[in-house]
């Protein structure tokens, strides 16, 4: 990406120039336009797009020089000092207005209209950026040239998100640069030639059954409606705009909402650190889910006599034969009182909670202190327990700290860039495209995984491994680095402890023995090692193919020892990143929403830690680590006699029974509690399960911070207000937590929420003291650490020291821990479990937006073409998968970038929940389930569950009912 010039970063020299008589001040490589934009000089411009790479095709932005025969776009053109230009010379203008005039007799008489704060304005802007720059430079298009307008163009309205008119399309090649250059997709391009040329899709294909994925960088690149959302087609005047932070991945991308009669109609890119006004299908096109006729408004009480059946689920149930209405005092008093009782009567441990990656710091930190001060005890976690859990463990116990060394973007300074465990263009699709940018400029990447991902096209090395081998891998390349004399021995002497055992650890997992176990050759492995180590940058990026595994921590533990032994960590270009799946999963972890940590990783077991809690919040705390995910599914089931038995359970936004492995387990400990309280904005599988359901808000209707991937704390703000009844996640604790007997007192604006921020920065104060709200909300987005009003924030950690007790990094070898369950003749074939592009999570949000499940309705299972042939099937066909927990009948997908013996299922898909299948062995550190492995049978044929998704496309499926 071409970003603004920085001059105090790059401390560029300044050159004087003269435009239009005025003396203008460049800084070294800027160009005219640009310097003049700054000086508040406006110079007409089309195919000009800050950020993109200058083209100068449309000829809109040509100025005259002295000394020089033609005219010169000012776009391309650096000023040089003494450097006489005019702008608004009789001849520039001329041009100027030639080249406007003769675009705009193509145009249309009927545009899709563009964005205006007023009716006039609209007309004004009716064909864009081309119609506002005619009107400001007074051009009107003469009866001749209109009479040579060119032939009409069929519009194309073949995808779900957008509309294409080539019948006003200017050719300016914005969309062309925003989908090659800046999104890296190379879906858009030229056709033909002179005056045939068009922009066409992929092989000229409807633009719906291209290769787009819909990230819609090039209708926000379009300057005049050839590209739009087809949801603002027609007027496009919005009652007001508002910046936020997107809900979806741990990305953290900046965007505004634009809103219409209290809905929002559509999302901008904005400009923040993580994103660069990028976003991704779901950031752009997803956050319609928030105006789902689903949606719950109004507290449910469960009626009497009727039972707790988690077999429900496998089939429709409407949750009005459940539940009923009731009013908030009434929900509250059997949420917040009930639980009471329960611990009145059986004792602290007996509660438990579950909250939110999903939701804002501020919640997630109430959240977790109203389990410990108000529950008892430290049974509270999230979903970090089922996706990052064992890379927590291993970089708290190796390099003292859970977050990343390095920010995404860090990468356009790496040389090389090692995925490993990730899909980056489904999962974190903006953060894709910083890597696929990198290559374009050199960088190798060396992608790592048993399947072959869409980045694999970008790769330098592809190492595709055999499932449950990382070990094996990584402990090669380590040898090779240790036998060939490439470690940075300074490093190891300096800044690391527990070198001799790993270099004794290593000694069996030479290349050559490791290569027939990972299925990488021996050459590859030892020509990936020396690039890494002996490479100016390297940075390692992972994701759940790392940490979901009973050996993941091992998995992390050997990532921290390759960068170490190399010295590639605590410099630009080189460091560790476990990718966060969801918006606030790293935000939740920092503010203590996990059993055994209070907010910022201090050990609840910790005399020093626990002493300064019980002051700071005025409670006896309880000093054992609390039950995890899992193990809290386990003590819901527990005989009667055992005293720490889970009775009752609050859930915040949290959709267990679909994200717990062994669902069938986990649905009959959900069921079998006392009482089961859920706040959500939609009625989940959970939900169904509950005794009392909260009716929630979403995102855009709240104010509060996340912290994204990248250590970035970030600001959403509220767009609209929450349906009906519904009422605000921090108000709904805080009313829990009075119910329970705690006097807390957070007065003030949306709930508090500032109170609470402030309070969670105090216990924080360690990584956020100098991020006060105020600051946010001035800024918007500022990096831990940050210690004072001054600091500006780190975005490299580890540079001199590590944040261990001796400030080095401690090395932990690791050996072969094969997984839980390895396929058998019974059992031949491994599961892997994931996310794909569309749906996040457990689709109960992007299931449920009109865009997101069009493109992607039905659940599939991702087949190698081989396995499908010897299985007898074809893409389309039913399959039914099963394992020794469950089975699901479900389509197959034809992928051959999934191994052979291998398959693939998203776990978004109720009627096709993988987590039925999949194994709950944890590892023994992070605690953290085997998603990423099991022993899978296939059989052709079975019962798939129709397509029965929970969007808004379908009549049937607009009924307020969950259709499970």
């Amino acid at each position: 990406m071409n970003a603004p010039v920085n001059p105090k970063e790059l401390e560029l020299q300044t050159v004087e120039f003269k435009l239009d008589g005025q003396t203008i001040v460049s800084y070294e490589g800027e160009t005219i336009l640009k310097a003049a934009k700054r000086h508040g000089i406006d110079i007409p411009h089309l195919c000009f797009k800050d950020g993109y790479r200058p083209d100068g095709n449309c000829r809109a932005c040509v100025v005259e020089i002295n000394g020089e025969r033609t005219l010169a776009p000012s776009c391309c053109r650096s000023a040089t000092p003494g450097m006489e230009v005019k702008a608004n010379s009789e001849r520039a203008l001329k041009s100027q207005k030639l080249v406007l005039e003769m675009l705009l007799s193509d145009m249309p008489d009927e545009g899709f209209k563009w964005v205006g704060d007023s009716k006039e304005e609209e007309q004004q802007n009716q064909h864009g950026e081309l119609s506002t720059w005619a009107a400001r430079m007074d051009v009107t298009v003469r009866p001749e040239l209109k009479a040579l307008r060119r032939e009409k163009v069929t519009s194309d309205i073949s995808h779900p998100a957008m509309a294409v008119n080539l019948d006003a399309c200017i050719q300016c090649n914005r969309c062309v640069r925003a989908c090659r250059e800046e999104q890296v997709n190379d879906v858009i391009g030229y056709a033909m030639r002179g005056g045939h040329s068009e922009i066409v899709f992929d092989l000229n294909d409807p633009m719906g059954d291209s290769t787009c994925v819909a990230c819609g960088e090039c209708v926000q690149a379009c300057p005049t409606g050839a590209l739009m959302p087809k949801g603002l087609i027609g007027s496009q005047t919005v009652d007001r705009k508002v910046d936020s932070v997107c809900p979806f991945c741990g990305v953290g991308c900046q965007i505004t909402y634009n809103v219409k009669d209290e809905k929002i109609v559509s999302v901008d890119g904005r400009d923040g650190p993580a994103n660069h006004n990028r976003l991704c299908v779901k950031g752009r096109f997803g956050m319609d889910y928030i105006h789902n006729p689903q949606r719950l408004t109004k507290p449910l009480i469960r009626k009497a006599g009727v039972a707790k059946d988690e077999s429900l689920l496998e089939g429709k149930q409407d949750w009005s034969e459940i539940f009923r209405e009731a009013t908030w005092e009434e929900a509250l008093e059997a949420a917040g009182g009930g639980l009471k009782k329960l611990k009145d009567q059986y004792g602290n441990k007996v509660l438990a909670g579950f909250g939110s990656a999903k939701g804002s710091n501020e919640e997630a930190y109430l959240f977790q202190k109203l389990v410990r001060t108000g529950f008892g005890s430290n049974n509270v976690d999230h979903c970090t327990r089922l996706c990052h859990a064992s890379s927590v463990a291993a970089l708290l116990e190796g390099v003292g700290s859970g977050a990343v060394s390095n920010q995404v973007n860090d990468v356009e300074h790496s040389s090389l860039i090692m995925l490993i465990g990730s899909n980056p263009t489904a999962n974190h699709p903006v953060a894709a495209t910083w890597f696929k940018n990198a290559a374009k400029r050199g960088a190798k990447i060396v992608l790592c995984d048993p399947r072959m991902t869409e980045i694999s096209k970008h790769a330098w090395r592809t190492m595709q491994f055999k499932p449950d081998t990382d070990v094996a891998m990584l402990n090669a390349m380590i040898y090779t680095i240790i036998e060939e004399g490439l470690v940075d021995q300074d490093f190891i002497n300096n800044r690391s402890n527990n070198f001799e055992a790993l270099q004794e650890n290593i000694k069996g997992y030479s290349p050559e023995t490791m290569a027939p176990l990972c299925g990488i050759p021996a050459e590859t492995l030892r020509e990936v090692a020396r690039e890494f180590a002996t490479t100016k940058s390297a940075m390692i990026l992972w994701g759940m193919g790392i940490s979901q595994h009973v050996h993941g921590t091992d998995n992390a533990r050997c990532l921290i020892a390759l960068v170490s032994i190399t010295g590639q960590i605590g410099k630009p270009g080189s460091g560790l990143h476990p990718l966060r799946g969801q918006n606030n999963v790293q935000g939740a972890s920092d503010a203590g929403l996990i059993p055994m940590m209070f907010p910022n990783y201090q050990r609840v077991d910790n005399p020093e830690a626990h002493a300064w809690f019980e002051k700071f919040w005025d409670t006896p705390l309880d000093k054992k680590p609390g039950y995890t995910v899992v193990e809290i599914m386990h003590k819901i089931t527990a005989p009667d006699s055992d005293p720490d038995k889970i009775r009752g359970m609050y859930i915040e936004g949290e959709n267990p029974a679909m994200s717990d492995p062994d669902l069938n387990h986990a649905r009959h400990a959900l069921a079998s509690l006392d009482l089961l309280v859920v706040q959500d904005i939609f009625m989940t599988e959970t939900a169904l399960l509950a005794d009392v359901v909260l009716p929630a808000s979403a995102w855009p209707e709240k104010v509060g911070t996340a912290s994204n991937t990248d250590r970035m704390v970030q600001m959403g703000k509220k767009a609209i207000n929450p349906p009906g009844d519904a009422k605000p996640d921090l108000w709904i604790i805080q009313q829990i937590a009075k119910r329970m007997g705690l006097n807390w007192d957070y007065q003030g604006a949306d709930d508090g929420v500032a109170l609470v921020y402030d309070e969670m920065r105090q216990a924080m104060h360690a990584a956020i003291n100098g991020i006060t709200w105020e600051r946010l909300e001035k800024e918007s987005s500022v990096t831990y650490p940050c210690l004072s009003a001054e600091d500006p924030g780190r975005p490299i950690v580890f540079d001199d020291h590590f944040a261990t007790a001796d400030g080095r990094v401690k090395l932990v070898p690791a050996d072969i821990i094969p997984a839980n369950e390895r396929p058998d003749a019974e059992y031949p074939f491994v599961l892997i479990t994931g996310r794909q592009l569309e749906h996040w999570h457990t689709g109960s949000m992007t299931r449920r937006a009109t865009v997101l499940d069009a493109i992607e309705p039905m659940a599939t299972v991702s087949m190698n073409g081989e396995d499908m042939t010897q299985l007898g099937v074809s893409a389309g066909d039913v399959i039914t998968v099963q394992s020794r927990r469950g089975e699901v009948g479900i389509h197959v997908r034809r992928d051959d970038g999934t191994p052979r013996g291998v398959i693939f299922i998203p776990f978004a898909y109720y009627e096709a929940a993988a987590n039925l299948i999949t194994n709950s062995a944890l590892d023994p550190f992070g605690k953290i389930p085997e998603f990423k492995y099991c022993a899978v049978k296939l059989a052709k044929g079975g019962r798939a569950a129709p397509v029965m998704g929970y969007g808004t496309n379908d009549p049937q499926r607009q009924k307020p009912v969950a259709t499970l």
